[in-house]
């Protein structure tokens, strides 16, 4: 049916849909390379993060010795000395899980900014249209995402705790750096496989907003073709046009015809008309041409307007496929038609005689 969404987009609606902020991206692409990106820089920063946090702790220790009471000036001084210690040490990681999510973001949408996403759509406070978007397949979609990557982390957490609970409970026993070190280690392992997982989660949810937004940027037949008479015009209409313009030309080129100095024919199926000036011309001039029908009026005229009409089926035919017309005929034909002219110049003569 013509009412059916069966045609990809064409190049024209991908372009609006841009303009308009329509394009796809994948959100768990973002969060999987927010997360592994922040966690390699905690990697990297964990040195410097550590040494803070003890000297913070260390002190505050040595405060609780020497500060029996604690002033009214006292409490925001050491809460502002604790949060610089935490902006210093959660400041990079932020701003790297920020770039990184813009980096993403963009390259999905080749860093596309449409203020026409930002204009509020009333249809939006619409409770009937929130209530269809809660039983819509996006919202199945992500509803069965949110399950998988909960069975994920539990399957993760359950295979890290498994044969390693006593492991960590003794950690509070042990020495602080080897079991700083420890933690860590278990750490890196949860969250590298944690980033494994939703990578593969994420790799399919590209594909399936790819395939969700080319779903939705189908076409009728009856959409393409309107798109391209806006396009293009009417395509009745250009022919129509087009039928004018030829007419248009095939008329200035018949009352050229009379001007010929010869009629070559090929009898019926080609005509061409020459015309030289050796006084102005290089070469000898095409200014008429046709086929069949159109061969037919071209000698007619020319007869009528005593032009001379001479028969040479390669020649005629030559001409015709190889010279546009006005323009000088190729030189491959320069010495057959200099001595047509010769012979239709004489005979011109003999008639004024």
């Amino acid at each position: 049916m013509a009412g059916e969404k069966t045609e990809k987009a064409t190049p024209k609606k991908r372009r609006d849909q841009r303009k308009e902020g329509n394009v796809f991206q994948s959100k768990d692409i973002i969060t999987v390379v927010s997360l592994l990106g922040s966690f390699c820089c905690l990697q990297l920063l964990f040195p410097m993060i550590y040494r803070t946090l003890r000297d913070c702790l260390v002190r505050f220790i040595a405060y609780a010795g020497v500060i029996t009471e604690l002033g009214q000036g006292d409490v925001p001084k050491l809460g502002f000395e604790a949060g610089m210690v935490v902006l210093k040490g959660a400041l990079p990681i932020l701003l790297i899980a920020c770039a990184l999510a813009i980096l993403s973001s963009g390259i999905q949408t080749r860093f596309l900014f449409a203020s026409k996403s930002f204009k509020p759509k009333f249809s939006n406070l619409n409770p009937l249209n929130g209530i269809k978007n809660m039983f819509s397949m996006k919202s199945l979609v992500e509803l069965l995402k949110g399950i998988v990557k909960i069975i994920l982390l539990g399957v993760i957490l359950y295979n890290m705790l498994k044969g390693e609970l006593f492991r960590l409970i003794n950690t509070m026993y042990m020495d602080l750096s080897l079991s700083t070190i420890y933690v860590l280690k278990k750490i890196i392992s949860m969250v590298l496989q944690v980033c494994m997982y939703f990578a593969a989660v994420a790799a399919l949810d590209y594909f399936y907003q790819w395939w969700s937004y080319e779903k939705k940027l189908k076409m009728s037949k009856d959409e393409v073709k309107e798109e391209y008479k806006q396009m293009e015009g009417n395509p009745e209409i250009k022919g129509k046009i087009r039928d004018m313009q030829r007419q248009r030309a095939r008329s200035r080129m018949m009352q050229a015809v009379p001007q010929a100095d010869v009629i070559i024919r090929n009898p019926t199926h080609y005509a061409v008309a020459l015309k030289y000036d050796p006084n102005k011309d290089n070469a000898p001039h095409l200014i008429a041409k046709g086929q069949d029908e159109l061969a037919l009026r071209i000698v007619k005229v020319g007869e009528e307007h005593d032009v001379s009409v001479i028969e040479n089926k390669p020649l005629a035919r030559g001409i015709y496929a190889s010279t546009p017309l006005n323009a000088e005929i190729p030189g491959e034909y320069y010495g057959v038609v200099a001595e047509i002219l010769v012979q239709v110049y004489k005979l011109k003569n003999k008639k004024l005689v």
